[in-house]
C-alpha cells in the first residue's frame, strides 16, 4: 500500500512528461508541415516563372531568327542598290558629257543668231520706232492743241486774277490813307458849307446825301450795281421804309446807311465865347444826335421784308470835326447807338468799310471766274483723260496683237515650226514653184512702252492744270 502510494506521483509525472512530449512533437509536426506547404507554394510559382522564361525565351529566338532574315535581306537590297548607283553614276556623268558638248554647240549657236538678231532687230527698230514717233507726236500733237491752248488761256487768266487780287490788297492801306485825306479835305469843305446850310433843313439833307454819294463812288462802288438811292421797302404791317442808301454786299447781303446833319449847336459851339457857353452847346450837339439816332433806330430797318442786313445801321456823319467832338465829349455816345443798332461813321470811319465792301465785291468776281475756269479746265481734263484712255487700249491692243502674231510666226518659222516640217515637200515634189517667204517676229514692244509713257505724260499735265485752276 505504500509502495503504491508512492509509485502514483512517479507515474503522474510520466503521464504529464508523456502529454508534454506529445504536445512538442505535435507543434513540430504542426510547424514541418505549414513549412512544406510554403515550399510547395514557392515551388509552384518558380514552376510558372520557369514556364513564361521558356516561353519568353523561344519567342526572343523567333524575332532573333526574323531579325537575322531581314537583315540578310536589307544586305542584299543594299549590294543591289549600290551596283544600280555605280551603273547610274556612270551613266549620268557620260551624258553630263554628252550634255556639256552640246551645250558647248547650242551656245556657239546661240551666240551666232543673237548677233545676227540684233544687227536685223537694230536695224528694224530704228526704221520702226522712227516712223511711230513721227506719227504719234503728228497726231497727238493735232489732238492736244486745242486743250492745250484752252488751258494755257485758263492758267494765264488764273495768274491775272491773282496778281489783281495780290495788288490790289497791296495797295488798300494806301488807298485807305487816301480816302481819309480826302475825307477830311471834303470834311473841311463841309465846314465852309456850314453857314449855306444853317437855315434849310431839305438843302443840308440834300447836300448829306451828296456827300454820302460822293464817298460811295470814291470808294470803288458803283450805283445800281453795288449800292441804290432811296431805295422804298415795306414792312412787317406794310408801311412803307425809305433809305438814304442801301449797300449791295455778296451772297444777297445788305448794308444801310442814312445821313444826318447836326449842326446848329455845334455852330453855336464853335462860337461860344465862355465856357459855360461851349459845355451848353455840346450838350444840345449831343442831345441832337442822340435824337438822330434814336429816330433811326425806330425805323428798324433791320427787319423790312426782303432785306437781309446786319443788326445795325449806319449813321453817317458829313461834317468831321463835329462827328469828333459828339465822340470827344461824349465817351458812350458810341455805346449808346450801338445798343441800339445804329453805328455813328464819319469820312474817315465809313471809306475802310466801303472800301472792305469793294474789295468783298472784287473778291467774290474773282471766286466766280476761278469757279467757271475750273469747271471749263475740269471738262477739258476729263476730255484729255478720255483720249488717254483711248491711247492705252490702243498700245495695249497693239502689244496683243503683236504677241499673237509673233507667237503664230514662230509656230510657223521656228525652229520647231512647220517650214522645217514641210521643206522636205519641195524636193519631193515638181509642183513648188513658190518659196516660203521670210517671216520676221514683229518688234512694237518698245513702241507699246513709249505710247504708254505718253499716255501717263498726257493724263497728268491736265490733272496739274485743274489742281492750278481750283
Amino acid at each position: 500500500m505504500t509502495e503504491l502510494s508512492q509509485a502514483i506521483p512517479l507515474l503522474a509525472a510520466l503521464v504529464v512528461g508523456a502529454i508534454g512530449a506529445t504536445l512538442y512533437w505535435l507543434r513540430v509536426l504542426t510547424i514541418q508541415k505549414q513549412r512544406l506547404h510554403d515550399a510547395q507554394v514557392s515551388q509552384g510559382r518558380l514552376e510558372e516563372q520557369l514556364t513564361a522564361a521558356q516561353t519568353e525565351n523561344l519567342r526572343l529566338h523567333n524575332e532573333s531568327q526574323r531579325v537575322t532574315t531581314q537583315n540578310e535581306g536589307l544586305h542584299h537590297q543594299l549590294a543591289q542598290l549600290q551596283r544600280e548607283n555605280t551603273e547610274l553614276t556612270i551613266t549620268a556623268t557620260q551624258r553630263e558629257e554628252h550634255y556639256q558638248d552640246q551645250i558647248t554647240v547650242l551656245t556657239q549657236a546661240r551666240q551666232q543668231l543673237t548677233k545676227e538678231f540684233e544687227n536685223v532687230a537694230h536695224k528694224v527698230f530704228e526704221e520702226r520706232s522712227h516712223q511711230f514717233d513721227n506719227r504719234s507726236q503728228t497726231r497727238l500733237d493735232h489732238l492736244l492743241k486745242p486743250f492745250r491752248e484752252q488751258i494755257d488761256g485758263f492758267q494765264k487768266r488764273i495768274n491775272e486774277v491773282h496778281d489783281a487780287t495780290q495788288r490790289s490788297q497791296a495797295s488798300l492801306y494806301t488807298e485807305i490813307k487816301n480816302m481819309m485825306d480826302i475825307g477830311l479835305k471834303m470834311s473841311q469843305e463841309a465846314t465852309n458849307l456850314t453857314s449855306a446850310l444853317k437855315g434849310d433843313s431839305q438843302q443840308r439833307g440834300a447836300w448829306g446825301e451828296a456827300q454820302l454819294q460822293r464817298t460811295l463812288e470814291m470808294s470803288g462802288l458803283i450805283e445800281d450795281a453795288h449800292y441804290e438811292a432811296q431805295k422804298s421797302f415795306k414792312d412787317e404791317q406794310g408801311r412803307t421804309k425809305l433809305t438814304d442808301y442801301i449797300v449791295k454786299l455778296p451772297d444777297n447781303k445788305h448794308l444801310i446807311i442814312d445821313s444826318k446833319i447836326t449842326l446848329n449847336a455845334y455852330d453855336r459851339a464853335i462860337a461860344a465865347e465862355t465856357p459855360e457857353a461851349y459845355a451848353l452847346a455840346l450838350k444840345e450837339h449831343d442831345l441832337a444826335v442822340r435824337k438822330h439816332m434814336d429816330d433811326l433806330a425806330s425805323k428798324d430797318y433791320t427787319n423790312v421784308l426782303g432785306m437781309r442786313s446786319p443788326s445795325f445801321v449806319l449813321m453817317f456823319m458829313p461834317i468831321e470835326p463835329a462827328y469828333i467832338e459828339a465822340l470827344k465829349h461824349n465817351k458812350d455816345l458810341f455805346e449808346y447807338g450801338y445798343r441800339k443798332g445804329v453805328v455813328l461813321v464819319s469820312h474817315t470811319t465809313l471809306i475802310p468799310i466801303l472800301r472792305t465792301v469793294a474789295n468783298l465785291w472784287m473778291l467774290e468776281r474773282s471766286q466766280v471766274e476761278a469757279r467757271e475756269m475750273g469747271e471749263r479746265a475740269g471738262e477739258v481734263y476729263n476730255q484729255v483723260c478720255v483720249i488717254a484712255e483711248r491711247l492705252s487700249r490702243l498700245g495695249a491692243s497693239l502689244k496683243t496683237v503683236s504677241n499673237h502674231y509673233n507667237q503664230s510666226v514662230t509656230a510657223l518659222a521656228g525652229q520647231q515650226g512647220l517650214y522645217g516640217k514641210v521643206s522636205r515637200f519641195k524636193e519631193l515634189s515638181t509642183k513648188v514653184t513658190r518659196d516660203l517667204p521670210d517671216l520676221q517676229p514683229a518688234l512694237v514692244d518698245f513702241e507699246a512702252e513709249r505710247l504708254e509713257l505718253i499716255v501717263q505724260k498726257i493724263d497728268t499735265n491736265p490733272a496739274e492744270t485743274e489742281a492750278t485752276a481750283k
